[in-house]
């Protein structure tokens, strides 16, 4: 027992070192670009009236798939990016590689932020695109008036055009 508790203190110790050193721009360079991505796919399902990332996540079973795949679209690169990194600066400055710990650093760097600022960036752009307004329902007619785009059809109704 007294094994398993000097490599958890080692891991913790190697982690919390990473702040010093060699490649720590990653540090600060990956979480800044993940939040960027993570506020432009909240804004896109604000215009989309999508409800928040990690609230649909939890309570939306049958979207998760969707969801994981959007999620993997927008920051999987990054997540690789930061798994090469922390490899580096592993065989860089502990001469020895350590799988459990470059996923952590993967993981706060990279999936954090993003599943952290996604949802809160689709509640502050509803207050640009609130639900049932969006650009993306509202088409124009060939007539130039606005219809709702969401019967698909694009015809008016003989009531409609009577007036």
């Amino acid at each position: 027992m007294e094994i398993l508790g000097d490599i958890l203190s080692r891991g913790i110790n190697q982690l919390f070192a990473r702040t010093e050193g060699p490649l720590i721009f990653r540090l600060m360079v990956m979480p800044t670009v993940v939040s960027l991505i993570a506020i432009r796919a909240g804004v896109k399902d604000a215009r989309e009236g999508r409800p928040a990332f990690l609230w649909e996540f939890v309570t939306e079973p049958s979207q998760r798939r969707r969801l994981i795949a959007s999620g993997w679209k927008d920051v999987g690169r990054i997540i690789i990016v930061a798994l090469v990194l922390d490899t580096i600066y592993q065989f860089m400055v502990l001469q020895s590689f350590y799988i459990f710990q470059a996923v952590i650093v993967a993981l706060v760097c990279a999936v954090l932020p993003y599943v952290v600022l996604r949802g809160p960036a689709t509640r502050l752009a509803r207050l640009k695109y609130p639900k049932g307004n969006t650009a993306t329902n509202i088409s124009t007619a060939g007539n130039g008036q606005e219809m709702d785009g969401s019967s698909g059809t694009g015809i008016q109704k003989k009531e409609d055009r009577d007036e």
